[in-house]
């Protein structure tokens, strides 16, 4: 495992990952365009939730391109990358589930998300995340759930609309793993770390 870390810091895969990531997001933030003519300006910045995660990881890959580590953006990319990538995969299941079809764009959504989710954790290594960055970022992802399921601007599943109480049930406590899972990888004293050298 220790040999495929260069390979993640290889400057033209860097890039191709950048060009990817801007790209999903672009798509992500067009998914939404319905549900944010609809959003109070006062919620907007938390109804694109995939999207947005996303987009934090764009800036961290910008960060890296520039040989340089922005903390507060990776604890913000970690996070919401593995809730709202694990998220989306069990959504789309459950539509799956409810309807017993789920059509090409909903595989595509599976495999996306789930990819933004692995992305996330294959870089933990090289993030610099302290604690109070941690912090910072449980108080966005938690404060999101509240939007989400108390002012409900989650996003739209229609047909998972009945199951609202227990997807908000489960979302809060993914919030919790999410935010553990950064901090075993990123924060807790011994764990693995490398330093990024894009050549």
């Amino acid at each position: 495992m220790k040999m495929f870390y260069p390979f993640l810091a290889y400057r033209p895969f860097l890039w191709l990952l950048l060009a990817v990531n801007i790209g999903g997001t672009a798509y992500g933030y067009y998914w939404y365009e319905g549900q944010l003519k609809d959003t109070p300006p006062i919620f907007l910045a938390f109804v694109p939730d995939s999207p947005t995660a996303s987009l934090f990881f764009v800036f961290v890959l910008i960060a890296f391109l520039l040989k340089k580590n922005w903390p507060l953006v990776e604890a913000l990319a970690i996070v919401t990358l593995f809730k709202y990538g694990i998220w989306a995969v069990v959504m789309n299941l459950l539509v799956l589930v409810v309807t017993g079809d789920l059509g090409w764009t909903g595989w595509m959504l599976v495999a996306s998300h789930f990819a933004m989710a692995v992305q996330g954790l294959l870089y933990a290594p090289f993030y610099r995340i302290k604690l109070w960055h941690l912090v910072a970022a449980a108080i966005w992802t938690l404060h999101n759930d509240v939007i989400d399921y108390v002012f409900f601007m989650m996003p739209r599943y229609e047909v998972l609309y009945l199951y609202t109480k227990e997807i908000g049930y489960f979302t809060f406590w993914l919030s919790i793993a999410a935010i553990f899972i950064a901090w075993y990888f990123c924060v807790r004293h011994g764990r693995r770390e490398y330093t990024l050298q894009a050549g």
